[in-house]
C-alpha cells in the first residue's frame, strides 16, 4: 500500500440545455457563500497551566507561540451548531437550505449517533444528509473537501461544513507535552453550488501512516472498551520533533502539489492560513515556500491548536478581521494525527462580509478555564481509585 495517497481533481460538467449533448457544458463549483465561528468564554492562560504543570508562560510562549487557549463548558455539537448559525446568516439562508452537514472532530460527544445529526437536530436543518469525519488536526479541510465533491458531482446543492473540538475533555492534563498545546472551539463554512469559478479550486491530501503512532491518543475507541480504563481517560504519544519534521515537510508538498495542480506559484497567492499547531512550524513553512510574513495569517497566540476545528476558525477570522479580499486567492495548508496532511486553494467571492448576524450564542458559564480543567483533573484521578 503506498504511504502518501494524493486525490486526483475531479470536475462535473452540467449541460446549459440538459438533454442536449452538443450544447456548451458549464462547471459547478462549490462557493462559499457563509462562515461562522462559536468560541467558548473561558480562557486558559498560560500562567493558570503553570498552577498544576512545571511550567511558566515564557516557556510555553518561545516554544509554541501560545498565550492562552479555550475550554468550553458544552458539549463539541452545541458548539458547531453556533458556528452554523452564524454561517448561515452570513449566507443569508436558513437551516432549511442545507442539504448536506459534514462535521468534523476528533472529540465526538459521541460516536453513534453521529455530532452531524445532533447539528442538524439543534439549528432544524430537516433537510440536511449528516455524516462525521476524523481525520484529527486536518478534519475540518478533509470536511471542506468531502462537501465539495458533493456538490460538484450534484449529490447535493448546499452543505455546512464544520470543524469544532472540545479536546479539554479528553486531554491528558498531567502531560506537559500536550496539556499546554490545545483548545476548543468551532468554525463552520456554507457552501452553494455557483457556476462561477469561485471556492475550492484544488487540494492535496495524504497520509505518512508509517508514523501514525508518533502522535496518538491511548483510550478513545473500542480497542479500550475491555482494558478497565475508564473511557475517556487518555495517554497521549506524541513525538514533539518528529512531529514538527513531519509536519513541515507534509504541508510543504501538499502546498506544492496543489499549486502545480492550479498553474500556480506561491508569489500568485494572496494570503495563507496554515493550520495553528506551533508557531515555529508556521515559521519554517513560510520560509520552505519563500512567503513574505504578511501573507501568512496566526491567530495561535488566543486558541491554542482546537485540532480540527484550527484552520477553519484561522479562515473565519482572517475574513473578518478583511485579511480576505473579494476574489483573492487563498491558501490553506494543515496536519494531523494519522500522519495526515492537506493543502487547499480557495478563491474567495466578491462578497467578504454578512448578509446579515444570527444572535445565536451559548449558554452563561459558570466556571473558570482552570476550575474546568481541575474537575476534568479530579474525575479522572477518582476513576484511577476505582
Amino acid at each position: 500500500m503506498p504511504t502518501n495517497l494524493v486525490t486526483s481533481y475531479n470536475f462535473d460538467y452540467r449541460a446549459n440545455n440538459t438533454g442536449d449533448n452538443d450544447k456548451e457544458y458549464n462547471m459547478t463549483y462549490a462557493a462559499i457563500t457563509g462562515w461562522g465561528k462559536c468560541m467558548p468564554p473561558a480562557t486558559l492562560s498560560n500562567d493558570d497551566l503553570a498552577t498544576f504543570l512545571e511550567t511558566n508562560d515564557e516557556w510555553i510562549t518561545t516554544r509554541t507561540g501560545m498565550k492562552e487557549r479555550r475550554i468550553s463548558h458544552v458539549n463539541v455539537s452545541e458548539l458547531g451548531a453556533i458556528a452554523c448559525q452564524h454561517a448561515l446568516a452570513a449566507a443569508g439562508k436558513t437551516a432549511l437550505d442545507v442539504e448536506m452537514i459534514v462535521f468534523a472532530s476528533t472529540s465526538f460527544d459521541e460516536y453513534c449517533p453521529n455530532a452531524a445529526s445532533n447539528v442538524q437536530k439543534i439549528i432544524g436543518a430537516d433537510n440536511a444528509a449528516c455524516m462525521d469525519v476524523n481525520t484529527a488536526c486536518t478534519g475540518g479541510m478533509y470536511a471542506f473537501t468531502t462537501a465539495n465533491a458533493m456538490i460538484k458531482t450534484g449529490v447535493v446543492k448546499s452543505a455546512l461544513v464544520i470543524g469544532a473540538e472540545t479536546i479539554s475533555k479528553l486531554m491528558e492534563w498531567t502531560n506537559r507535552d500536550v496539556a499546554v498545546l490545545f483548545g476548543d472551539g468551532a468554525a463552520a463554512l456554507y457552501l452553494e453550488a455557483s457556476e462561477q469559478e469561485t471556492g475550492l479550486l484544488a487540494e492535496s491530501l495524504g497520509c505518512y501512516g508509517e508514523s501514525r503512532d508518533i502522535l496518538s491518543v491511548a483510550g478513545l475507541g473500542s480497542k479500550y472498551a475491555n482494558q478497565g480504563r475508564m473511557m475517556g481517560k487518555t495517554e497521549w504519544q506524541f513525538l514533539g520533533q518528529e512531529i514538527f519534521k513531519k509536519a513541515v515537510n507534509g504541508m510543504a508538498q501538499a502546498c506544492e502539489k496543489t499549486l502545480e495542480k492550479l498553474g500556480v506559484n506561491s508569489e500568485q497567492i494572496d494570503l495563507v492560513v496554515p493550520h495553528q499547531a506551533n508557531l515555529r512550524i508556521i515559521d519554517t513553512l513560510a520560509k520552505k515556500l519563500k512567503l513574505d510574513s504578511d501573507k501568512v495569517f496566526v491567530n495561535i497566540q488566543k486558541y491554542a491548536n482546537m485540532s480540527s476545528a484550527t484552520t477553519l476558525v484561522a479562515f473565519v477570522e482572517a475574513i473578518e478581521e478583511q485579511r480576505v479580499k473579494p476574489n483573492s486567492l487563498i491558501l490553506l495548508p494543515a496536519f494531523g494525527g494519522g500522519l495526515t496532511w492537506s493543502a487547499h486553494a480557495v478563491r474567495f467571492g466578491d462578497r467578504t462580509t454578512p448578509i446579515a448576524s444570527s444572535d445565536a450564542s451559548l449558554p452563561p458559564c459558570q466556571q473558570t478555564g482552570l476550575e474546568m480543567v481541575q474537575e476534568i483533573m479530579e474525575k479522572h484521578q477518582q476513576s484511577v481509585g476505582k
